[in-house]
């Protein structure tokens, strides 16, 4: 049976009413929690802050499972609650980052912990070089290359078009190719905008 297909058969057996089954929605935890955290932490850099993440998208998604249009599409609408989740996140990083270069380090004590990343010297080079991207690009690059999804799947993700998540997608790579030093004649080609 595919993963639809029990995801569908779990969210058949769940009462969409005020408080679904306990039983059935920690099935769909199980079942989905994993891949969903792996891509949080890859759009976050952060193994803790991924995992609050999808619980805060896992429990914003399952308390609306009366309003989903599809229950058969419940994947797509909680890996777009954690993308969402996770580029909130970067906003929100970002005016602190900028009140505290405007407040001076003397205000605060101690510094950010820095984020180890496996120890292959490659997967570093390259998470790193995706942490430089703009948010949307790297998450573009994450939801097309990680998570393995469609051009469309992509855009439907992001919440913007298809030629959106494609231009998008374009630069992400150019920006790679030029930190790692890398080329790659198939995709080098026209923006597609």
């Amino acid at each position: 049976m595919s993963d639809v297909m029990e995801t569908e058969k779990v969210l058949d057996g769940l009462d969409p009413g005020p408080e679904p089954a306990p039983g059935g929605i920690e099935e769909l935890y199980r079942r989905h929690a994993p891949s969903m955290v792996r891509l949080a932490f890859l759009l976050t850099r952060d193994g803790s802050l991924a995992e609050d993440v999808v619980q805060d998208a896992f429990v914003k998604v399952t308390g609306r499972l009366g309003h989903l249009r599809s229950m058969g599409a419940f994947d797509s609408y909680l890996r777009r609650a954690v993308v969402n989740r996770c580029l909130s996140h970067h906003r929100h990083a970002k005016v602190e980052r900028d009140y505290v270069a405007r407040a001076g380090p003397e205000h605060f004590r101690g510094g950010v912990p820095s984020v180890h990343g496996p120890d292959l010297e490659t997967r570093d080079e390259v998470l790193a070089a995706l942490a430089t991207l703009p948010d949307r690009q790297r998450a573009v690059v994450v939801l097309r290359f990680y998570e393995d999804l469609s051009e469309q799947q992509c855009a439907e993700a992001l919440g913007c078009s298809i030629t959106a998540a494609r231009s998008q997608l374009f630069r992400a790579m150019a920006t790679l190719r030029g930190i790692l030093g890398t080329t790659d004649d198939a995709n080098d080609q026209e923006d597609p905008r």
